[in-house]
């Protein structure tokens, strides 16, 4: 009886141990997901930042959130931003007035579902990226 319970107290050890190395890695690569919100029943998605760049999904059509963005980035004052567009994609880089690089991407996911990355600089900033989405959606 004490030899099987060496060895399970072993496996258990070996899978703790294999688990302890798994979830280090996991937390020192930047692989991180840190959940902010969730939505209602209107059709948006769960607002989650992973690596450095903030993302949802908007239960609103690929155009109109083009415009709030466009009107988000002048009531918050950034600089005139390069745009770049098609019929599935539209980016936005501008920066702010600390010169922080910011980048806004949209991409038509369907009739009234529009995806939304906002990252700031290289390693992002939570805070700002999730001030911006409030004011894309204050604008729709």
């Amino acid at each position: 009886m004490k030899h099987s319970h060496r060895i399970i107290s072993g496996y258990i050890l070996r899978v703790l141990a294999g688990f302890l190395i798994a979830a280090s890695v996991f937390f020192t690569t930047g692989c991180r997901l840190f959940w902010l919100g969730a939505a209602g029943a209107t059709g948006a998605g769960i607002v989650a930042y992973v690596d450095g760049k903030l993302q949802t999904t908007l239960g609103n059509s690929y155009e109109s959130v083009i415009a709030a963005t466009s009107k988000a980035i002048t009531q918050l004052e950034f600089a005139q931003p390069e745009e770049r567009k098609d019929g599935l994609t539209d980016t936005f880089i501008t920066h702010n007035a600390k010169g922080d690089r910011v980048e806004i991407v949209l991409t038509n996911s369907g009739d009234n579902v529009t995806q939304v990355y906002i990252r700031i600089n290289t390693f992002g900033d939570q805070q700002m990226s999730q001030m911006i989405l409030d004011k894309i959606k204050s604008n729709l």
